[in-house]
């Protein structure tokens, strides 16, 4: 039996916020003070191993499993990914490894409007750091 995909109550709070923010570039802004609300990652899990390729900036996503919970800490050093990093660690953590594969992520981002107003690079990275979460997701399930 597979658990029934669902969004946290925090990425529901950007949704929310979003509705609010009708021009792009306020949610831009958004976006960016979400990243940089975030902790930065731990230089020492800037690693190789930690390491997202198919971005055109440097992405670093380290993923963790604690009592059944995915969470993951990531960084960027462009300021726009380091949002889209902290947006989807409010899609994904606190769920459980099954939960997150069950995430479609191109849906509920899409819900946001982002698929229309990131650059085909900016989408590509997107995807590699989602296939990097599932990656570490179905390793634990």
């Amino acid at each position: 039996m597979t658990e029934l995909a669902m969004t946290t109550e925090a990425f529901e709070e950007i949704v929310e916020d979003f509705e609010f923010l009708e021009d792009w570039e306020d949610r831009y802004r958004y976006v960016i003070e979400q990243g940089k609300a975030m902790t930065p990652l731990d230089q020492a899990l800037r690693v190789p191993a930690t390491k997202v390729d198919g971005c055109a900036s440097q992405v670093w996503l380290h993923a963790v499993i604690e009592n059944g919970v995915f969470r993951f800490d990531g960084e960027s050093d462009a300021m726009i990914v380091r949002g889209l990093i902290a947006v989807l660690r409010r899609l994904y953590n606190g769920l459980t490894p099954n939960a997150v594969l069950g995430v479609d992520a191109r849906a509920e981002l899409g819900r946001l409007g982002l698929n229309d107003h990131l650059s085909a690079q900016r989408s590509n990275g997107l995807r590699a750091m989602i296939e990097r979460i599932r990656q570490a997701a179905a390793e634990a399930a």
